[in-house]
């Protein structure tokens, strides 16, 4: 299995993080430092952009696809609950972190990685809107992790990147992210260009 990864996407670290937590064997084919393998993307990909999973025949791009394939695949820790209704319930919340806060930071990443004043006040106010949510458990609706999780956890990890500041309105969800970084899945999906951009902005 090999994933085509850009060292900085935050699409890219969302999978990484779901291969981390599953402890998954993949080699992960940084198509920046490789020149062969940005040509071999264009193949494999029709949009030619990462990530881009290959496994044996398959080749699935889009990070909430690879994802989903990942957990179904590779059901041991399982990142979904079997109750259809709970499915549902966090695939809701999925889809509403992808709609708000996902295509903030997909506008902000496009502008260079520093939020304008206006984007930064619309994503923080957003988050805070959802302080609540961070209370009721220690992960999102569940005490175990999930796909939410794994989506969530790279976009807060970046927050200090974007110039984005939660402050104590938000205490909860910097409670929550303190306990997704801590995890050892989600330290070892962190290349060593995440970690310098965060830790140095």
């Amino acid at each position: 299995m090999a994933l085509y990864s850009s060292e900085t996407s935050l699409d890219c670290h969302r999978v990484r993080f779901v291969l981390a937590e599953k402890g998954i064997n993949v080699d992960i084919v940084n198509i920046s430092a490789d020149e062969s393998a940005a040509a071999d993307l264009a193949e494999l990909n029709p949009y030619n952009e990462t990530p881009t999973l290959v496994d044996r025949d398959l080749v699935l791009y889009d990070a909430g696809v690879i994802n989903d394939y990942l957990d179904e695949r590779y059901p041991h820790p399982p990142l979904m609950p079997v109750d259809p209704v709970s499915r549902a319930q966090l695939r809701l919340v999925h889809h509403r972190v992808i709609k708000d806060w996902y295509v903030l930071a997909y506008q902000i990443e496009e502008a260079g990685g520093k939020a304008t004043p206006a984007m930064a006040k619309q994503l923080q106010e957003s988050i805070i809107a959802a302080n609540e949510l961070f209370k009721m458990s220690d992960y999102v609706l569940s005490d175990e992790l999930s796909l939410v999780d794994c989506t969530l956890g790279p976009l807060l990890w970046r927050l200090k990147l974007y110039g984005v500041k939660l402050g104590k309105p938000g205490a909860s969800v910097e409670a929550y992210a303190h306990r997704i970084f801590s995890r050892p899945s989600f330290k070892s999906s962190l290349t060593q260009a995440e970690r310098d951009l965060v830790l140095s902005a």
